[in-house]
C-alpha cells in the first residue's frame, strides 16, 4: 500500500475510533518490515512523545498485543504488572493513565496496532473495546483489498528456462527406476513422455528407438554428468552406462557424447 494511502486510511480509522468511543487520545501505526510498529498517526495528543515511536514485539502495552495478537487494555500503565515498561517516559509525558491496544490483522498476521487512552486511571468499557475492533476492522478490510489488488496487477512469475525442465526431466529419469510399485513407476514414465513431447520439435529422425535405459544414460550425460556419476546416479556400474551410450550413439548416427544428447533432443527422445 503506498505511504500516502495507507496514512490516509489510519487516520480515518482513529478519527473514527475518537468519535464513536469517545476516547481523548487515539493513536496507532502499521508494520512497514520485520516485527517492529513505529507510530505514524496520532488524534488528541498535546505533546510529540509519542510520534514516531517505535514499538518491539513484546514491550510494552501495544508489544504485547503485536506478540499475542488479540486486544489488550491496563487501567494505569505506569503501575500495571502485566507489561513491560520500555515506554514508560513518552506515555507518562502525554499523561497516558488506562490505555487499550488493538491489533489489526489480515489473513491471520498482526499488521498493525490502534491504541486508545484515558489520561484517567479509570477501567475500559466494552463500548470502547467495540468501537476499537470495529476502527481495526476497517483497516483490516482495506488493507486486504489492497493486498488482493496488487497480487492482481503483480507481473507473472518467470516461466522456467528449457534448461531447468530438462535438468527436472533427468531427475526423473533418474528416479523411475528405483520406484517398486509398477503403477507409481508407469506414471511417471508417461510423464517424462509428455515433457519428451513437450519439447515441440517432434521426431526428426525416422527410425530411431532408444530403450529406457538407454534414455536414462542420455538423460543423466546431458546434465554433464561422467559416465562413474551416471552410473553411481542411476544404480549401474560404468561399464554397463558405456554399454547403453554406445548402443544410443549406433542408433543415433552420433560420434561423441555431446552429438548423441543433441541427436536425441532433435529426435524427440529428450526434451
Amino acid at each position: 500500500m503506498p505511504e500516502k494511502t495507507e496514512a490516509v486510511e489510519l487516520r480515518t480509522a482513529l478519527l473514527r475510533l475518537r468519535r464513536a468511543s469517545g476516547l481523548p487520545v487515539v493513536f496507532g501505526g502499521l508494520l512497514q518490515e520485520g516485527r517492529t510498529l513505529r507510530i505514524a498517526e496520532l488524534s488528541g495528543a498535546v505533546t510529540p512523545a509519542l510520534s514516531g515511536l517505535a514499538i518491539s514485539a513484546g514491550s510494552g502495552l501495544g508489544g504485547k498485543c503485536l506478540a499475542l495478537s488479540r486486544p489488550c487494555a491496563v487501567t494505569d500503565y505506569a503501575s500495571s504488572r502485566h507489561i513491560t515498561h520500555e515506554y514508560d517516559v513518552p506515555v507518562s509525558a502525554e499523561g497516558l493513565r488506562a490505555v487499550i491496544a488493538v491489533p489489526v490483522v489480515v489473513r491471520r498476521k498482526v499488521r498493525g496496532v490502534l491504541y486508545g487512552a484515558l489520561r484517567e486511571s479509570l477501567p475500559i468499557g466494552e463500548r470502547v473495546f467495540d468501537a476499537a475492533m470495529a476502527a481495526a476492522r476497517d483497516i483490516e478490510q482495506a488493507l486486504a483489498v489492497r493486498d488482493e489488488v496488487r497480487q492482481l496487477l503483480a507481473p507473472p512469475p518467470p516461466a522456467p528456462s528449457w534448461e531447468e525442465v530438462r535438468q527436472a526431466y533427468g531427475e526423473l529419469r533418474e528416479l523411475a527406476p528405483k520406484i517398486v510399485d509398477p503403477s507409481l513407476r508407469e506414471r511417471l514414465i508417461a510423464v517424462c513422455g509428455r515433457l519428451e513431447s513437450a519439447s515441440g520439435a517432434g521426431p526428426t529422425t525416422p527410425g530411431v528407438s532408444l530403450t529406457p535405459r538407454e534414455t536414462d544414460v542420455l538423460a543423466v550425460v546431458a546434465s554433464g554428468a561422467t559416465n562413474t556419476a551416471a552410473a553411481e546416479r542411476l544404480g549401474l556400474r560404468p561399464e554397463t552406462v558405456k554399454g547403453y551410450l554406445r548402443s544410443a550413439m549406433r542408433k543415433l548416427g552420433a560420434h561423441t557424447r555431446l552429438e548423441a544428447v543433441v541427436a536425441a533432443r532433435r529426435a524427440g527422445a529428450l526434451p
